[in-house]
């Protein structure tokens, strides 16, 4: 599709050809920040991440994140060999040698470290740990509401791999999203194990419908940042909320949908599956929730 965009589609900025990435405790610019190839994320994508966004100068929801961070990483046993006040010290570190102050996305990821045979066994891990933040200018450049297809790939259960968990096993996700891309759209609506509308190969997803916001229950998603602020805002505000099962027909009937996620805060979408949903366009309750998670920004992060 000569049109195509992703979620996490960019600005392009020169900036980003010489920025600074912090790797175990060093920061080095970008050209020289190598992990090994016996590494545990390169080799089996044994790992977490979590992406973070800079406003004004102040990292949006940090405590949140490293909740979510370190949880994950107590789940997958792997112990990040850092506090959180270090961890953040890193990030704040870390901005401070790219001389950012807003518009700035971070992915901080932290793998079991390097191996010393190329097998699976946590064991083989006897290095520690690998932490690496990459920081790049980022303003977010999306030029039309996203287009969805459904695909054929499941939110699994969480004996499989917990959706829940930020890990750097992703193909599940990435073979969503190509198969979407295949059908010419820009991203994959994907199901729960039962049928029911969950979540898109990137971002959380609600629909609206009649006034009334619904997204999904949450047992087979992201625990998204952003989800739970707009859930809360829309509690706030007055917005009839629903963390619910509902169907694909439900979906093709809303009246607007939107996706949500650390990058894009409230990304409109225009059409699932060919159908266009409402005019196609940014709804009026979309539109709401958005500025109402601007002010919240602008509260936490003066």
């Amino acid at each position: 599709m000569a049109d195509h965009q992703t979620t996490h589609q960019a600005q392009e900025d020169a900036r980003n050809e010489t920025i600074k990435i912090w790797l175990n405790g060093d920061i080095v610019p970008k050209h020289e920040a190598k992990v090994s190839v016996y590494d545990s994320g390169f080799m089996l994508g044994d790992g977490v991440w979590e992406g973070l966004r800079l406003y004004n100068g102040t990292w949006a929801f940090i405590d949140e994140h490293l909740d979510r961070l370190f949880e994950a990483a107590k789940a997958i046993d792997l112990d990040i060999g850092m506090t959180r006040d270090q961890v953040f010290q890193a990030v704040l570190d870390t901005q401070k040698a790219n001389d950012m102050e807003t518009d700035a996305h971070a992915r901080l990821m932290v793998t079991r470290g390097v191996k010393t045979r190329p097998f699976q066994h946590p064991s083989l891990s006897q290095q520690g740990p690998t932490m690496t933040i990459i920081m790049e200018h980022s303003k977010p450049r999306i030029a039309r509401p996203i287009r969805l297809a459904t695909v054929p790939h499941l939110r699994g259960l969480p004996m499989t791999q917990d959706p829940k968990l930020n890990s750097h096993s992703k193909l599940n996700c990435i073979l969503a999203c190509i198969a979407a891309e295949k059908a010419g759209a820009d991203e994959g609506l994907m199901l729960d194990v039962h049928g029911f509308v969950n979540t898109t190969n990137a971002c959380n997803f609600f629909i609206v419908r009649k006034g009334e916001v619904w997204t999904s229950t949450g047992d087979y998603c992201m625990n998204g940042i952003t989800r739970q602020k707009v859930i809360d805002l829309c509690r706030e505000d007055g917005i009839p909320v629903f963390e619910r099962n509902y169907s694909l027909v439900d979906a093709y009937g809303a009246d607007e949908a939107f996706l949500t996620g650390t990058f894009g805060a409230q990304t409109p979408v225009g059409e699932i599956d060919g159908r266009p949903i409402g005019t196609g366009e940014m709804g009026p309750v979309t539109t709401r929730i958005r500025e109402l998670y601007k002010s919240l920004i602008q509260r936490n992060c003066a």
